[in-house]
């Protein structure tokens, strides 16, 4: 599943004007289009979406991890939570530690069962995970801390064979739901915010400032 929303992300990030962005269908990006693995501070990563560049390096990365099963003891979707935060923020430290100034965004997915697993005694795991994400977002520093996102989002999603349906929240908003136009416009937007002298934001697309 991961890997077929980040197949949908690139390929939004392509239409709007990143044309290199990784990961991509066999043959579409010459000889391979999948997820590419950087070159970090504190090590090689693997990075789920990747937009770079030979001028600037690593430009763009998404980071996407996902809880998408019950556990059977405790029935709630809590248990791998806190070890999934660990995993995406020394990704983030490690690609920050090599490129500063990349944008870094977080998507984290959940089961939209995590939004109703609260009991009288316990948050819903949807619930938690704001509490526990919150720190880390909102880099609008390239100076700031490298275990921070530049921006991190939640999703809900109700799938099943026939059906998917879905929604996307901010992180630290768990009432206030978002498009995915509306994210992958913030992310390009701080994309042309990071790199004036390249590019510009326009109407929810990058554009080349040479051009």
């Amino acid at each position: 599943m991961s890997a077929n929303i980040a197949l949908a992300v690139a390929e939004e990030l392509r239409q709007r004007g990143m044309s290199e962005a990784r990961p991509a269908p066999p043959g579409e990006l010459g000889g391979s289009g999948a997820e590419r693995r950087m070159a970090g501070g504190i090590g090689a990563k693997k990075v789920d979406v990747t937009w770079s560049t030979e001028e600037s390096g690593l430009i763009l990365g998404i980071s996407i991890k996902s809880i998408n099963f019950k556990d059977n003891r405790t029935k709630n979707y809590q248990k791998n939570l806190t070890n999934r935060r660990g995993d995406m923020l020394i990704e983030a430290v490690t690609l920050h530690r090599r490129f500063p100034y990349a944008v870094l965004g977080g998507l984290f997915i959940f089961d939209a069962g995590a939004a109703t697993d609260n009991t009288p005694k316990r948050r819903s795991t949807f619930e938690n995970a704001h509490s526990r994400f919150r720190l880390f977002t909102g880099r609008d520093d390239p100076a700031g801390r490298d275990e921070q996102y530049e921006a991190f989002y939640f999703m809900l999603l109700d799938a099943s064979s026939r059906h998917a349906n879905y929604t996307l929240y901010r992180v630290g908003k768990h009432d206030e739901k978002i498009e995915f136009h509306d994210m992958i416009c913030e992310l390009v937007e701080r994309v042309a915010v990071r790199n004036p002298d390249f590019y510009e934001y326009d109407d929810g697309s990058l554009r080349s400032v040479n051009s």
